[in-house]
């Protein structure tokens, strides 16, 4: 089973929302169609421009722990070396 450290973010430049799941098609269709309350939902953060694949999910969540601990422009810097345009990546993972 796969497991993804996932970056939302609400426009380019705007609000970044980090996440852990072991199914990112239905995370981030959940966060697009805001049925659970919380930070995303009140922040509109449903862009999905950043992700990284884990074998297993204790690997996966300590890197979600290490990147909540830094800066935002080092994750603004992580998003753009794969994704300068912040382009949605959701379309590319869900067909």
């Amino acid at each position: 089973m796969a497991y993804y450290v996932y970056l939302l973010a609400s426009k380019k430049y705007g609000t970044l929302y980090l996440g852990v799941t072991n199914d990112i098609v239905r995370r981030i269709h959940e966060h697009k169609s805001k049925v659970v309350a919380g930070f995303s939902k009140r922040y509109s953060v449903d862009t999905l421009v950043w992700f990284e694949i884990y074998d297993d999910p204790v690997t996966a969540i300590e890197r979600e722990k290490e990147l909540k601990k830094w800066r935002r422009e080092w994750k603004v810097r992580l998003i753009e070396e794969k994704n300068p345009q912040w382009i949605d990546l959701y379309p590319h993972i869900a067909s």
